[in-house]
């Protein structure tokens, strides 16, 4: 079986933005993950105006993401079996209390407790993102206007880190570290509350775990799913490279506006791509477009070997940025196609992890070659080469090794104690 989608009309962000509780949602969540931003940032201004330094502001800050990262799986499963507010919430007041108190630590704690501060803020970053996507189906019943949706919500991540980490140095450099956490975390918990008590994410409810007795898998160890996620860390490892790569070309030029132009450049193709994938449904199946498009993502880091200047690496990047919200969204489809039923926040969230760890593993390997000009400019080619192999090895894993029935997968709740969106 694959996942085919008809060519229909163009789709009006209007009509999706106008369906009930879309904006409420998208735009919350938006907010509320606006502190993944803000808060490495904030977290590093921080260490370094304080007795800490640079060196130990960029261990927190490392810290802060790669734990936010671990916990997102468990918050995914803790949400399938207890629904969404019982999970947001506890978990934003904690991580915006965390937050807001990290400057203390520096007068009663020192190194130690921020340390230990910024690890269980991270573990209790909100699942925003994994729950959104999971509402959807519930959302917006319409496919054609599903698939705008996400296509909508995975291209608008961009606009987190070209927003987030000027405000938190702004922020910064106006008042102090303080303000700019404390600014953090007000914004975190206000998205997290505006989401949980949104009636779509009240009533929302898994579809109930098919029993293995019956011959279906309750396991989310589906070779094709395996093999997605393990192309999905190259095409993190990617990210991670490019941004050290940013980095090398501002010291290299001696333009420091560089370290943020790039990114910026980036994600604004992907906003860019988002909107104009987002208005139609495509011809082909899921997994041809999430080949193509993964394809796309390699070829566009390739003429990085050339090691242009400046404004033409700006206008080169913005290639892969485009590419990287179709292969995201696709990524997303297939999820949730292979996934056992009340089991999907749980694999968004793996889905989530493995992009963050390849993040991570692009941004320190890259470090290590940041005085190599050509290596660091392939980094970023060689992590989506990965991910394009693993996905030509997988295709038809991916397309036929759909073990569930794609109805009934989010459960709408009976009437009466609970009425469907």
């Amino acid at each position: 079986m694959s996942l085919t989608t008809t060519a229909a009309p163009r789709i009006t962000y209007g009509a999706v933005l106008g369906s009930p509780h879309v904006a409420r949602l998208l735009g919350a969540t938006l907010v509320g993950r606006l502190p993944n931003g803000m808060a490495p940032v904030a977290i590093l201004l921080w260490a370094t105006t304080t007795e800490g330094g640079i060196a130990f502001g960029g261990l927190l800050s490392a810290v802060y993401g790669l734990a936010a990262s671990l916990a997102q799986p468990v918050k995914g499963r803790l949400m399938d079996r207890h629904g969404q507010p019982a999970v947001h919430l506890p978990a934003a007041l904690a991580n915006s209390t965390l937050l807001a108190a990290l400057p203390l630590t520096g007068s009663y704690g020192g190194p130690a407790a921020a340390t230990a501060v910024v690890v269980v803020a991270g573990l209790t970053t909100p699942a925003l993102e994994t729950g959104l996507r999971a509402l959807w189906p519930s959302v917006l019943p319409d496919p054609h206007l599903r698939h705008a949706a996400l296509a909508l919500d995975t291209g608008s991540q961009g606009l987190l880190y070209i927003v987030g980490p000027p405000l938190a140095a702004a922020l910064t450099a106006t008042h102090s570290p303080a303000l700019a956490l404390s600014v953090t975390a007000g914004l975190g918990l206000a998205g997290a509350v505006v989401v949980a008590s949104a009636p779509p994410t009240r009533r929302w409810r898994p579809a109930p775990t098919l029993d293995v007795a019956a011959g279906h898998a309750r396991r989310l160890s589906n070779p094709g799913l395996v093999l997605l996620f393990v192309a999905l860390v190259g095409i993190g490892f990617a990210i991670g490279a490019m941004n050290v790569w940013a980095l090398v070309m501002a010291e290299r030029h001696q333009q420091g506006m560089l370290s943020g132009t790039l990114p910026a450049a980036f994600s604004a193709g992907s906003f860019l791509s988002g909107l104009i994938y987002g208005r139609r449904a495509w011809p082909g199946t899921t997994t041809s477009r999430l080949t193509v498009a993964t394809g796309g993502f390699w070829a566009g880091w390739l003429p990085l070997l050339a090691l242009p200047g400046p404004y033409a690496a700006t206008a080169v990047i913005v290639l892969p940025g485009a590419c990287l919200t179709v292969v995201i969204a696709c990524a997303f489809v297939t999820t949730d196609a292979l996934t056992p039923a009340g089991r999907t926040s749980e694999a968004y969230a793996w889905l989530l992890l493995s992009i963050g760890t390849g993040t991570s593993a692009g941004t320190a390997l890259a470090g290590r070659l940041a005085e190599q000009p050509v290596a660091s400019a392939a980094l970023p080619a060689a992590g989506a080469a990965f991910a394009l192999t693993v996905l030509l090895t997988a295709r038809r894993r991916l397309a036929t090794t759909i073990g569930w029935p794609r109805r009934g997968r989010h459960r709408r709740p009976s009437r009466g104690r609970h009425r469907a969106p």
